[in-house]
């Protein structure tokens, strides 16, 4: 296959994920995360599959991450009322780390034009800096790490840079804990109908992502001088 072809074939796969992508967050992720925003059906609707229920859970957590227009905040916090905090918090980090697998190996075969599917040539520009050998680990851990930066994002994002699928994996299941603890705490506790537990907790959630956002903005503005 000569390289006219093979991009051709890489373009022509790009469209199919993208009208995959449309028609997945239309009939599926609209309706999902309308029942993850009310956390009570949402129980209900996971003990309606029995012992598939969590497989059923983990499948929507990955079909978050890969289609980056799903909101993924509804979702962990309906894990830890449906689930509880400790088997919330760890079936939803299985899905991020079966989506983060899925879109790296994505981006790793299709290239750039799969990232522009979701976020806009100057964005990724943005974060070029994370193409630094030196600095590539610490800054996107970093990023991984605080609530309120585009972890979504940040997913794709990878798949573009030198790091390993191993090194990439390590930094997701490390580096989206604290957030996501928080998320499931709160809904665990809103669960349990312990509504003050669940308020301070929801209050750090979003005390920790409007700080997590200001840092983001302050290391993309620096990096961009």
């Amino acid at each position: 296959m000569t390289d006219k072809h093979k991009k051709l074939a890489a373009c022509i796969a790009v469209l199919i994920f993208l009208l995959f992508c449309i028609a997945v967050s239309y009939y599926i992720g609209v309706p999902m995360v309308r029942l993850a925003e009310d956390p009570a059906e949402f129980r209900r609707w996971v003990d309606s599959y029995g012992v598939f229920g969590r497989l059923v859970f983990i499948g929507m957590v990955v079909l978050q991450v890969i289609v980056a227009f799903i909101p993924g905040e509804p979702i962990e916090l309906a894990a830890g009322y449906a689930f509880g905090f400790w088997e919330g918090t760890l079936l939803t980090l299985a899905g991020f780390l079966i989506g983060s697998w899925a879109v790296f190996l994505l981006v790793r075969k299709l290239g750039v034009k799969l990232v522009e599917i979701f976020f806009s040539t100057e964005k990724i520009r943005t974060f070029s800096f994370l193409n630094n050998p030196k600095k590539t680990k610490t800054l996107a851990f970093l990023l991984m790490l605080i609530p309120g930066t585009p972890k979504d994002f940040l997913s794709y994002f990878a798949g573009l840079t030198t790091l390993s699928m191993k090194t990439w994996l390590l930094i997701v299941a490390v580096g989206r804990l604290p957030s996501l603890v928080t998320s499931t705490a709160t809904g665990a506790a809103a669960g349990q109908k312990d509504y003050v537990l669940s308020a301070i907790m929801l209050g750090i959630t979003l005390l920790l992502t409007a700080t997590g956002i200001l840092y983001y903005r302050f290391v993309c503005k620096k990096q961009s001088q």
